[in-house]
């Protein structure tokens, strides 16, 4: 959070926004989404996903202990990075509670698939990810747009210290190598986030903490069970980079490159999350490679609507936006990424030029 920025409550995504504080607009829409049944939760669907996830990630940690004491384990790492994602994609939909009506069997989902299988504090990631669907792309407000490793806002680069300074020059460049640490940069914001107390955390902290240690014991232990020492640490080191690259990849997409509302403006809930989020256009396979986060339009006006209900809420939503005459924004994946790209390289336009 920046310095002289007031600490607010985050806003709940677990359920869809009170429609008599977001305006009529949305009033509307969210009367047509619930008479169309978008919102039921689909509990068997999404029962049969959690087995194929928690399949596909034993079938990983299965390959590798076939393969054993082999350079091939440098590709087994692909296939288990693969799973490590999706399972990120099954903890953030319990985090909107998705899946089940009950929130105690959500947030045991989200601890088993986030914090036990792949290492990341489910009860951060909820507090973070609240902050970030109450305010997407505000400056002060969203965590996802503060500056870090990465800087979005243009007024931020000129107070950067030179190694800093150095980053932002060349961060359209540097982006997709960067995403090689996201998972090391998520494991660490886990770890430092255990020592504070956040309301409406899914467990005690002792209990995440154990299930961070259990998964690194686990995932240590089996890797040196096979491997030795420097093979192992090929493997790790490869495996974590392709998760970071992979997880970045499906979130990136989203909202960077679209409009950045400044701390002191104030839009109604609609447009607020309309003109900060962009689609990705694509079937059954992009839905799944990107855990549905490509319909982030729908997502971010219905948090709690199952995934599989995106792409049908997506005619009612771009039929609203064209009745309202509001700017729709869906794209190809490879666009996607050039928008993002050319948004970051224009936040370091004045270092390069010496503006």
């Amino acid at each position: 959070m920046e310095a002289g920025i007031t600490p607010r409550a985050p806003v709940p995504v677990d359920e869809p926004p009170d429609v008599s504080r977001t305006g009529s607009d949305y009033a509307a829409l969210s009367r047509r989404v619930r008479d169309a049944g978008l919102l039921r939760r689909r509990p068997v669907r999404g029962s049969m996903l959690l087995i194929v996830t928690a399949a596909m990630l034993a079938g990983g940690w299965a390959l590798h202990l076939a393969v054993g004491d082999s350079w091939w384990q440098l590709a087994v790492a692909a296939p288990l990075a693969f799973a490590f994602v999706q399972c990120g994609f099954r903890s953030h939909e319990a985090g909107h509670r998705q899946t089940f009506r009950s929130k105690r069997l959500d947030n045991a989902v989200g601890l088993v698939f986030s914090n036990l299988f792949i290492g990341l504090g489910f009860g951060w990631w909820m507090h973070k990810h609240n902050r970030h669907h109450a305010h997407p792309n505000h400056i002060g407000r969203d965590p996802d747009i503060e500056t870090g490793a990465l800087v979005f806002d243009g007024a931020d680069p000129p107070g950067r210290r030179r190694t800093g300074r150095l980053v932002t020059r060349h961060q359209a460049g540097l982006f997709f190598p960067m995403l090689l640490l996201e998972g090391w940069n998520l494991h660490v914001a886990s770890a430092r986030a255990l020592r504070a107390r956040h309301t409406g955390a899914p467990a005690p902290r002792w209990v995440e903490a154990l299930l961070l240690l259990v998964h690194a014991a686990a995932y240590f232990g089996v890797v040196l069970l096979v491997l030795p020492p420097l093979k192992a640490l090929l493997f790790v080191l490869v495996q974590q980079g392709l998760f970071g690259l992979y997880l970045g990849s499906s979130f990136a997409p989203n909202h960077k490159g679209m409009e950045m509302l400044s701390p002191n403006q104030r839009l109604d809930f609609l447009r607020s999350q309309v003109l900060t989020s962009r689609n990705v256009r694509g079937g059954v396979v992009t839905d799944f490679l990107l855990g549905g986060l490509n319909h982030q339009i729908e997502h971010h006006l219905f948090p709690s609507m199952p995934t599989s209900a995106l792409p049908r809420a997506r005619t009612l939503v771009r039929a609203h936006c064209t009745d309202l005459d509001l700017p729709y924004a869906e794209t190809g994946l490879v666009d996607s990424y050039r928008q993002t790209l050319r948004h970051l390289h224009e936040v370091g336009e004045p270092l390069r030029t010496g503006a």
